[in-house]
């Protein structure tokens, strides 16, 4: 007959206590300072040593040349304490499991008094102080409290929340944890060579799997397999069917087929796991383990050995293997799936069903959440297209993947004149308008060199207007009412954060303008998406001009006479623009001020003014003397009263139904092109025009 293992091995000094650091050091210090206290509480998981610190505190306590850190061994109260001993008068264990009445409390109390019989303290130790009652520890509270000298106490407890404060306030709490997988792992593969016993690889990690941390658990699991193993050598196959945890090669099998997506193989899997008789709750938390060890093999490559002790070799190269047949999403969403079905399948009447369904959801990705689903197919993809199909192929599915670049708008009818790039370039930035600079700079010629990013470039008037219709694309989608109040404006000057905007009618300037709640003003919209678009925080100045801004340029004066300017709704692009669009009208337009550079940004805004709007038809200016090339006018569709081919320019001050009706057309470009309507025609303006207004024909 032999003693079980964890009794043969039991820790007789503070130094072999393993994985409870935390606690032995303070208390080695606290006796090698002679700082004792009368009362200790340690706390814990089973067998992780409570109880064997409590003795070892008692051999300290009561060693002939103590009070020490390390008991001497060969003295009467050490050799009684020790694993051979029998126990000692001085030392007094008790069960609270079944002493846990007033009465025992009263019957400690009386043997507390009296003084030890030959060591230096009388020590009680309490196992199981948890299942005393509170009126039992309320009859120990006073013995507690205020002890004789020669008196200790030691409570053992699993649940320290059930010691009542008033006892557990007058301790010294230590509570204990569970040994780590690492430690506990070189610990038992110790006590095996001690002990003479071969055991096979593989076999130490599933013991200290299901020991859980415990010691004592763990010593006695490796304890049945000795002894259930002949001529001392402990197989792997002993060790799974004994702890009932899933043959490798199993779940070789099964992560196998998950890869290479076979059906048929992962269910004949799942149908030998129910004939074999194992139970399906055990096999999926050790597909759930198997899944782990993937994701972590695949994450620190050759440094896996280090984070998974205990494993072969061969077994980490094969699980090498595995995981190059996996993504990294695809590892993760297939480990999610198994601890959910683990989740549901605590209580469930039918395990074999969700362990099927759980195989299932793993074969098939569409049947995952969108997001995940569709990353776990782009995985699998990759890998079909890295081992089957050449390497260029990923650029392909790369591509395929990609959204699809917007279409151009169709080019509005022209004469028979050829056109050039210019015009397509406008009417794409009339149909899109966030589109509008990049495809203006893309129609530049050759020799000009490439835009700077916009993160790099600064803030000046020309790169405001260039992101304008940006600008008025982010104020649309952020409230459809601030775009209708600012799609007419235009950008003037930038001094500095100073922005001065030029709005055409007083209606539209007085409702940009007009206070209220600060986050949801028409400035503050207009504000917040330029802070998004340029990242300048800008305040406004507001200027109403009915013949439009005027040119920032030292050319041009900051005020005109109407009879000086040319058409009044024109807008000149840059010298370095081809020549854009075939001519609409015939009449020539006089010009009397040369273009500069600092107009050129004005027409990919202005043409943009109205997402959608197909660009309006230009006019060429005759050629002057020492000039470029003539250049496109463009009129400004959105308020024209009339579609006319040409007009003579509007008085400097507009008459009120003109404005309205300019109004009104810009709001039935608005309806016609976009396709949109007002949810709320009232909101959309501070100030609405009367009704008795007569409007313009073409507006309505």
């Amino acid at each position: 007959m032999s003693t079980a293992l964890y009794r043969r091995y039991r820790p007789e000094s503070f130094a072999e206590l393993i994985g409870q650091a935390h606690v032995t050091d303070p208390l080695m210090a606290a006796l090698r300072g002679d700082r004792v206290n009368h009362a200790y509480l340690f706390s814990g998981p089973r067998g992780c040593g409570k109880t064997t610190s409590a003795r070892i505190l008692a051999r300290c306590l009561n060693c002939a040349e103590g009070p020490t850190d390390t008991p001497c061994g060969v003295c009467p109260s050490c050799v009684e304490l020790s694993r051979q001993g029998g126990g000692s008068l001085d030392v007094v264990e008790i069960d609270a499991a079944s002493h846990n009445g007033v009465d025992d409390a009263r019957d400690l109390r009386e043997r507390a008094v009296f003084a030890p019989a030959r060591d230096r303290f009388k020590i009680f130790i309490l196992d199981e102080a948890h299942m005393v009652t509170p009126q039992g520890f309320n009859a120990l509270l006073k013995i507690v409290e205020e002890p004789p000298p020669h008196v200790k106490f030691i409570f053992a407890t699993t649940e320290p929340e059930k010691v009542i404060g008033t006892i557990r306030s007058r301790t010294h709490h230590y509570p204990f944890r569970l040994v780590p997988p690492a430690q506990l792992l070189e610990y038992v593969e110790q006590l095996a060579a001690s002990e003479n016993v071969t055991v096979e690889p593989g076999v130490m990690p599933l013991v200290v799997r299901a020991g859980g941390g415990s010691v004592r658990d763990t010593l006695s699991l490796l304890d049945q397999l000795i002894a259930g193993s002949d001529a001392d050598v402990v197989t792997y196959e002993r060790a799974v069917a004994l702890l009932g945890y899933t043959h490798g090669a199993l779940l070789d099998d099964v992560v196998t087929a998950l890869a290479m997506q076979d059906a048929a193989a992962a269910f004949q899997a799942v149908d030998r796991v129910i004939q074999t008789g194992q139970d399906p709750r055990r096999f999926v938390d050790d597909l759930l383990e198997r899944l782990r060890d993937l994701i972590v093999v695949q994450a620190t490559n050759d440094g896996a050995s280090a984070v998974l002790r205990g494993i072969p070799q061969d077994d980490l190269e094969r699980m090498h293997t595995q995981a190059a047949h996996f993504g990294p999403a695809q590892l993760s969403r297939a480990a999610d799936i198994v601890n959910r079905a683990l989740t549901e399948m605590t209580g469930a009447t039918s395990p074999r069903l969700h362990l099927e369904l759980m195989t299932a959801r793993l074969l098939v990705p569409a049947a995952d959440e969108p997001a995940r689903g569709a990353l776990a197919r782009v995985e699998v993809l990759e890998r079909r297209v890295g081992v089957d199909g050449p390497a260029p192929a990923a650029g392909a599915l790369s591509a395929a993947t990609a959204p699809a670049p917007a279409r151009a708008a169709a080019p509005a009818p022209a004469p028979a004149a050829a056109p050039t790039p210019a015009p397509a370039t406008a009417a794409t930035a009339s149909s899109e308008p966030a589109a509008a600079p990049a495809e203006a700079s893309a129609s530049a010629p050759v020799a000009e060199p490439a835009p700077e990013p916009v993160a790099a470039a600064p803030v000046d008037i020309d790169r405001m207007r260039q992101s304008w219709p940006a600008i008025l694309d982010r104020i649309q989608q952020q409230k459809m009412s601030s775009w209708t109040v600012v799609y007419t404006a235009l950008p003037a000057e930038l001094n500095d954060d100073v922005l001065t905007l030029v709005f055409t009618n007083e209606s539209d300037a007085t409702a940009f303008k007009q206070r209220g709640n600060p986050a949801e003003t028409v400035s503050e919209h207009v504000r917040q998406a330029i802070l998004s678009e340029l990242g300048l925080r800008v305040k406004f100045l507001v200027r109403v001009d009915s013949a439009r801004a005027p040119r920032p340029d030292a050319a041009a004066p900051a005020e005109q006479p109407a009879d000086a300017e040319p058409s009044p709704a024109a807008v000149s692009r840059d010298d370095a623009t081809p020549t854009a669009q075939p001519v609409a009208s015939s009449a020539p337009v006089p010009s009397t001020t040369a273009p500069s550079a600092s107009t050129a940004p004005v027409t990919e805004w202005a043409v943009a003014a109205i997402p959608g709007a197909a660009a309006p038809a230009s006019v060429d200016a005759p050629p002057v003397d020492d000039e470029p090339p003539p250049v496109d006018e463009e009129p400004e569709p959105e308020f024209e009263p009339e579609p006319q081919p040409e007009r003579a320019p509007p008085p400097s001050v507009p008459h009120p139904a003109e404005m309205a009706g300019r109004q009104r057309y810009g709001e039935a470009v608005v309806r016609e092109i976009l396709g949109a309507r007002f949810v709320a025609e009232e909101q959309l303006t501070p100030t609405v025009v009367p009704e008795a207004t007569p409007p313009d024909p073409e507006g309505q």
